[in-house]
C-alpha cells in the first residue's frame, strides 16, 4: 500500500504529465477564438441599449452584474471547454444576434427617425468622440485577463482542450497568446506613452522604474516560496526551475525603460524589428537554441541559475519586442482624435497592418521557423503582435458600431463606452434631434470598468484560487458537468470581488 506521500508525489506527476508535450492548434481557430469576446462585447452594448431605451426595462447594480457575466465570461467559458469545437458557429450566432439587434435599434430610432438611411450615416460621419478614453484598450486588456483566469484552471480539467494548451516546443496554443497579449496590452499603456517623454534626469527617470517593480519582484518570488513549498505542479520547460511569468514582466519593464530612455517613442518598432531580426539570427547560427533547449553542456543541465532558467531568461528578449510593439500600437491608438471618420480610418489601418503580419508570419513559419513560445522566437512574436493587433482592430470597430446606436437612441448610455459629445447642428423641424451625450449623468458601473481597475488584483485573486482549487479538487478525473460547476463558481467569485470593490470606489495596489 502506497504512502501518502507517494500518492501525492504521483498525482503531481500525474498533472504536470497532463500539461506536457503539447503541439497546439492551428493559427485560424486562436484567432477566431480572438474575435469572439469583441462580438459579445459588442452584443452586451446593443442589448443594454434596446432593453433600457426601447423596452423600458431598467437594470439594476445586481442586474447588470449578472448580465455582463452571462454575456461576457460565460461565453468564454463555454467556448473554452464543451464548445471549442465550435468557436465559428459561436462567433456568427453572436454576429447575427448583434445584427438582430441593431436593426431593431435602427427601426426604433428616436433620432433622425424620419431622414433617409443615407443621410442618417453623413451625419453619424460628423459626429465627435470623447478623446481622452479609449474604450477598446480597456477592453482588450480585459479580456486577456479573462481569458487568462479561465484558462489557468480550466487547463487542470480534462473538459479543456489540450490544443488550447500551452505548447511544449513549436506551436500555437491558445495559452501561448495569452503570456504575449498581456505583455503587448501593458504597453500600450505604460507610464512612458501616457507622460509622452521623459520628466527630469535619465537617471532619476530609470531609478523611479527600478523602483516600480519591487511589488512584481516580491509576488514573483512569493509564488516561488509558495510553490516550491506545497509540492504544486510545475511545467518545467516553461520558464525553468525558479522562474515566472513576474520575474519576465519585471525584465521587460527594466530593459524597455532604458530603451524608451534611449530612443523616441515613435522608433519603438525600429527597436522591436532590430531586436527579433538579431535575435533569430543568434537562433540559427549561433548555439543559442541549443542552449535553450539542452544547457550549456547540452545534456539538459540544469545545474545552475542560468540552466537552471534558462528558457525564462532568453526568451525575455522576445517579450521586449512585443513590448516595444505595444508601446508603437500605443502611441498611434492614443492620438488625440475626435471624429468618428478618423478612427474608422484608425480601425481600418489596424486590421490591414494585423492581415499584413499573418501574412508574413505564415512566410516565417515556412521559410524560417515555426512558433515557438518556449524560444519567444521572431515568429512567436509576429503572431503575438499580429493577433493582438486583429483584437485591437475588432474592438475598434465593434465600438463605431455600438457609437452608430447610441446616435440613433437619444439618451443612451452604455458603460465602457465612447461618449458622443458632439453633434451636428440639425433643422429645428425634427424635434427629435439628439443632444450632447457629455450634459448627461455618468452611466452606471460595470463588470469591464471593474476588472480593468483591478486588473493585478484579479489576476493574483484567480491564482489564489486556482492553486486553492487545485489542492481540493481532483481535477484530472472530474465529470463534464462538475467542471463547468467549478469553473463558474470560480469566475463568478472572482468577478463578485472586484466588482465590489469598484463600488465600493478601491483599487488594490501594493506599492
Amino acid at each position: 500500500m502506497h504512502s501518502p506521500e507517494v500518492k501525492k508525489m504521483s498525482q503531481k506527476q500525474m498533472k504536470e504529465a497532463f500539461v506536457s508535450n503539447l503541439n497546439g492548434t492551428s493559427v485560424l481557430e486562436v484567432t477566431q477564438g480572438l474575435c469572439f469576446p469583441a462580438f459579445c462585447i459588442l452584443c452586451r452594448g446593443l442589448l443594454i441599449i434596446f432593453s433600457e431605451h426601447l423596452c423600458s426595462f431598467s437594470l439594476r447594480r445586481s442586474t447588470r452584474f449578472c448580465m455582463d457575466f452571462v454575456v461576457l465570461i460565460v461565453p468564454l467559458v463555454v467556448t473554452l471547454t464543451i464548445l471549442s469545437s465550435f468557436i465559428l458557429l459561436e462567433s456568427l450566432t453572436v454576429i447575427a444576434c448583434g445584427a438582430w439587434l441593431l436593426y431593431q435599434i435602427y427601426q426604433r430610432r428616436t433620432c433622425y427617425a424620419k431622414v433617409p438611411v443615407q443621410k442618417v450615416f453623413a451625419n453619424f460621419l460628423k459626429i465627435s468622440l470623447e478623446s481622452e478614453y479609449n474604450p477598446a484598450i480597456t477592453c482588450y486588456r480585459v479580456i486577456n485577463s479573462v481569458f487568462t483566469a479561465i484558462a489557468i484552471l480550466a487547463v487542470d480539467f480534462p473538459l479543456f482542450p489540450r490544443r488550447f494548451a500551452k505548447t511544449e516546443l513549436y506551436g500555437t496554443g491558445a495559452m501561448d497568446y495569452g503570456v504575449g497579449g498581456f505583455i503587448f496590452g501593458a504597453a500600450m499603456v505604460c507610464p512612458e506613452l501616457r507622460r509622452k517623454s521623459v520628466e527630469g534626469s535619465r537617471f532619476n527617470y530609470l531609478r523611479k522604474s527600478l523602483y516600480s517593480v519591487w511589488p512584481l519582484v516580491l509576488l514573483g518570488m512569493g509564488r516561488l516560496v509558495v510553490i516550491k513549498s506545497i509540492g504544486y505542479q510545475e511545467h518545467l520547460t516553461e520558464y525553468g526551475v525558479h522562474w515566472n511569468f513576474f520575474f519576465t514582466i519585471v525584465v521587460v519593464k527594466l530593459i524597455t525603460s532604458l530603451l524608451l530612455i534611449i530612443f523616441p517613442l515613435n522608433k519603438s518598432w525600429i527597436v522591436a524589428v532590430s531586436i527579433t531580426v538579431l535575435y533569430q539570427l543568434a537562433l540559427d547560427l549561433t548555439p543559442l537554441k541549443r542552449v535553450i533547449l539542452y544547457g550549456t553542456d547540452g545534456s539538459g543541465t540544469r545545474a545552475g541559475l542560468f540552466n537552471a532558467n534558462r528558457e525564462g531568461i532568453i526568451s525575455t528578449l522576445g517579450y521586449v519586442t512585443i513590448h516595444m510593439a505595444g508601446v508603437q500600437t500605443g502611441l498611434y491608438v492614443l492620438k488625440n482624435r475626435t471624429r468618428i471618420r478618423d478612427w474608422i480610418k484608425v480601425a481600418c489601418c489596424i486590421l490591414l497592418v494585423a492581415v499584413s503580419f499573418f501574412i508574413s508570419l505564415y512566410i516565417v513559419q515556412v521559410n524560417i521557423e515555426a512558433v515557438s513560445r518556449r524560444m519567444a522566437n521572431l515568429a512567436f512574436c509576429m503572431w503575438v503582435v499580429a493577433s493582438s493587433l486583429l483584437l485591437l482592430s475588432c474592438l475598434l470597430l465593434s465600438d463605431i458600431i455600438l457609437s452608430f446606436a447610441k446616435f440613433l437612441i437619444k439618451g443612451a448610455l452604455v458603460p465602457c463606452s465612447w461618449k458622443l459629445i458632439q453633434l451636428p447642428a440639425t433643422n429645428k423641424k425634427h424635434s427629435e434631434s439628439p443632444i450632447l451625450e457629455g450634459e448627461k449623468k455618468e452611466p452606471s458601473l460595470c463588470l469591464i470598468t471593474a476588472l480593468n481597475r483591478n486588473q493585478l488584483f484579479f489576476f493574483l485573486l484567480s491564482n489564489i484560487t486556482t492553486g486553492l482549487i487545485n489542492l481540493m479538487v481532483d481535477t484530472l478525473h472530474s465529470s463534464a458537468s462538475w467542471t463547468l460547476v467549478v469553473l463558474g463558481m470560480y469566475m463568478f467569485t472572482n468577478c463578485l470581488v472586484i466588482y465590489v470593490l469598484d463600488l465600493q470606489g478601491k483599487t488594490v495596489k501594493f506599492w
